[in-house]
């Protein structure tokens, strides 16, 4: 069967794509009409379809463990529910257990869980194969015309985690406006096109190679990144749609000295790295040259300078085109990275440094820009390696821009969990996030909190212990933790958390205090 890139390039190239395209078109420019804000209290009725399909690489994406319950993470979706005549329908590959539902809803600040409960419809497709959700609701007919049925296509529009050419088909097939980016548009989320916007938006990025595929060509475009900085020590070899870091590989240049610029020619050193591609270090565990040059010709690659630093730090900066064309920059995040090398994504701290807090807005805003130009639409990040310069106690921070994510990524649901338990909102002037009540606030939150003893844990378990120890988010003091993944705890002893304190090391704290309850619970 062919991929959702192949099937698309065969069916743009026939006269029917082109009236999907137009029809795809019409119905999106729907969206100005339907489409609120999540910080308005709205009072019309709304009918939302959430679509949680990884539409991505799937051998990529079933690298991270558990991945079969990432469709969780857009529960935060629901709190569009506190909008009294909203109805949502969320579709998922398998049925949801019915307490991680009840969870969510009894998070919803000013209304009856029983309010939205009776607003919400839960779908499945009863399919846990390795396909996106979306294509798998296309297989089934009967299903699609029930989802169908669950709305009035006149007030509905579909969300989904990531748009992809089967998520423009499903939107064609269910007659709804797909609030996502245009498929057409991905290549600027790709590590080729995000280069290519730096660029554009003069955003200062590391040294880095074009889109190649094929090993040879890599070698040789890893070479000429090389050239262009002798003092290089190591370079990064990135799959063009690599998801969460694990489409990374790190070259050492060390071994390689022999053939360094000014000692070598320049076929001698290309040669030489393709020699070496064997010895590269794969952040994912099970990876291998071998298997990774297999997806090198299918989604290409590129090569690009390994940022060096004592003292480095992962920000990043979220914003959201909306329908209506407008920029708006949504959050500021430390990440936490993890992995042999530093380019796997753990978690996040909110707001990023204040040293370079506002700098990545400014930079971020520029890129919303130049995106909504080319007709993006929705939710994008932006990643940064910031490096500190000069006196330790106040360093200038040098920013490179790595890359963009044209998704609901890893930074969105905390930030979604934090406006769901405070209806609190953003400021973007000082990039700090206040309550209903103008208290600010922080948070601290993973999607990998992780260890083999937490396995056999089930959500009521889960709660039991957070209850137990008074960990769980308050809405009176306006702090604490809220939990994510859940369905991924019994299995894989793994589960996602957001940690909301008064400071960024309250939020940690309470961070260290859920892992010390659940280690307390769970070892011995």
């Amino acid at each position: 069967m062919a991929t959702a890139n192949e099937a698309a390039t065969v069916v743009e190239s026939s006269p029917s794509q082109g009236l999907a395209d137009s029809e795809f078109r019409q119905l999106q420019a729907q969206l100005r009409d339907r489409w609120r804000s999540t910080d308005d209290f709205d009072t019309h009725e709304h009918h939302i379809v959430v679509v949680p399909s990884l539409s991505l690489d799937q051998e990529e994406l079933f690298k991270i463990e558990g991945v079969n319950h990432y469709e969780e993470r857009l529960l935060f979706s629901l709190i569009r529910l506190r909008n009294p005549k909203t109805r949502m329908v969320y579709v998922t590959s398998q049925p949801l257990h019915p307490s991680i539902v009840d969870y969510y809803l009894e998070l919803l600040p000013g209304i009856p869980s029983s309010h939205a409960r009776e607003r919400l419809t839960l779908f499945a497709a009863y399919d846990g194969s390795r396909k996106p959700l979306s294509q798998k609701l296309l297989e089934r007919p009967r299903l699609l015309e029930r989802l169908r049925r669950a709305v009035n296509p006149q007030i509905a529009y579909m969300t989904c985690y990531n748009s992809t050419p089967w998520e423009r088909e499903l939107s064609l097939a269910l007659g709804l406006p797909l609030l996502a980016l245009d498929p057409d548009l991905l290549h600027w989320g790709t590590k080729s096109g995000s280069r290519e916007i730096f660029k554009r938006c003069g955003i200062p990025h590391p040294i880095g190679s074009e889109l190649v595929f094929d090993e040879q060509a890599l070698a040789t475009v890893t070479a000429e990144v090389w050239e262009q900085d002798p003092s290089l020590r190591r370079i990064v070899i990135k799959l063009n749609q690599g998801f969460s870091g694990e489409g990374n590989a790190i070259l050492q240049l060390g071994p390689l000295a022999a053939v360094a610029p000014g000692s070598a020619s320049h076929r001698d050193r290309a040669d030489a790295i393709l020699a070496a591609f064997s010895t590269l270090s794969f952040q994912c565990r099970t990876e291998t040259w071998v298997h990774f040059s297999t997806k090198v010709p299918e989604l290409g690659a590129i090569a690009e300078a390994f940022v060096e630093g004592d003292h480095k730090e992962s920000p990043s900066v979220q914003g959201r085109i909306t329908p209506l064309g407008e920029v708006e920059i949504l959050s500021t995040h430390d990440q936490e990275l993890g992995g042999p090398d530093g380019q796997i994504f753990l978690g996040c701290s909110f707001p990023a440094r204040p040293g370079y807090r506002l700098a990545i807005q400014e930079m971020g805003q520029r890129i919303g820009q130049e995106l909504a130009r080319q007709g993006a639409l929705e939710r994008y990040g932006v990643d940064f390696i910031a490096v500190a310069k000069g006196d330790p106690s106040a360093p200038e921070w040098d920013l490179q821009a790595i890359e963009i994510n044209l998704r609901k990524g890893g930074t969105t649901h905390p930030l979604m969990a934090m406006k769901m338990l405070t209806e609190g909102h953003f400021h973007q002037a000082d990039g700090l996030f206040y309550t209903k009540q103008e208290q600010v606030r922080y948070y601290h939150a993973s999607d990998n909190l992780q260890k083999p003893h937490y396995r056999g844990l089930l959500p009521s378990d889960l709660m039991d212990i957070i209850v137990t120890k008074q960990l769980h988010f308050n809405s009176i003091s306006g702090v604490g933790a809220a939990f994510h993944l859940m369905g991924c705890l019994s299995e894989h002893g793994k589960v996602g958390l957001t940690c909301i304190g008064t400071s960024p090391d309250h939020a940690r704290e309470i961070y260290d205090q859920v892992v010390a309850a659940l280690d307390e619970s769970t070892v011995g």
